[in-house]
């Protein structure tokens, strides 16, 4: 039998334990881990040596770059430019999580909800710090806009409340539940390719077969589309922290 879930499995690489707690290296911290150091390296190799007319590297490291800040610009403002490292660090960390997932045998450590949720609940209490420290109390105006009609209140607040708050959830949720629908949509042609492959019916494992590629290059797409929305969302929301409504 064919476990399309199976992919996601979390497998310990290097096991130990310090008092009583397991901390074993495993195959999800391996991939985040590469997420972190190849970004860094493609950077730092990109930016070395830099050029008036630049070769290959540094075109696709500042084409990256100035992606990530007409993000910034489009969504925040001049005052953002500031937040760029944080902003393209978040924006490189997802796609490469994504795209490692796609190269056979890696792993998609953001098909995880608990990893999705705590980069959503990083950038949560990331932008309300960085709200509170620019606007003190002034921040909470985030909840009743100034000029809007005091009768309102009761029911705008609430909801105001409940919207900002429920911000992590959706924006891990969305990312997590797109590459885990992805790649099982992945495992599955491959395991109909497999299965009729050993019948009398192999010469129809082509269609699953062609299938499968179809939808490979369509989650390249979905993974570089998704660290957008993740982007772009992060981009919001620190546009609500420093130039409140």
């Amino acid at each position: 039998m064919i476990d399309p879930l199976h992919q996601f499995m979390i497998h310990p690489l290097v096991h130990f334990e310090v008092g009583g707690y397991d901390l074993s290296f495993t195959n999800s911290a391996l991939f985040m881990l590469l997420a972190t150091v190849l970004p860094i390296l493609f950077l730092g190799a990109a930016s070395r040596n830099s050029q008036l007319v630049p070769g290959r590297l540094q075109y696709i490291g500042e084409s990256i770059f100035s992606f990530v800040q007409n993000l910034i610009r489009e969504n925040v403002g001049e005052k953002g430019l500031s937040y760029t490292p944080y902003i393209l660090s978040i924006f490189m960390f997802v796609l490469m999580g994504n795209c490692l997932g796609m190269i056979p045998y890696g792993f998609t450590f953001t098909s995880h909800i608990v990893v999705t949720f705590a980069m959503a609940m990083i950038v949560f209490i990331g932008v309300t710090i960085i709200g509170l420290v620019k606007h003190g109390v002034h921040f909470f105006r985030l909840f009743f806009p100034e000029g809007t009609p005091l009768y309102i209140a009761p029911l705008l607040i609430p909801v105001e409340i409940m919207s900002y708050f429920t911000r992590p959830v959706s924006l891990s949720v969305r990312l997590f539940a797109n590459m885990v629908a992805g790649h099982v949509m992945l495992k599955i042609f491959a395991g109909f390719v497999i299965l009729l492959a050993g019948t009398s019916l192999f010469p129809l494992a082509i269609l699953p077969f062609v299938i499968n590629f179809a939808v490979i290059a369509f989650e390249f797409l979905v993974a570089l589309l998704q660290a957008y929305v993740f982007t772009v969302l992060t981009c919001i929301y620190l546009n609500d922290a420093i130039n409140l409504h």
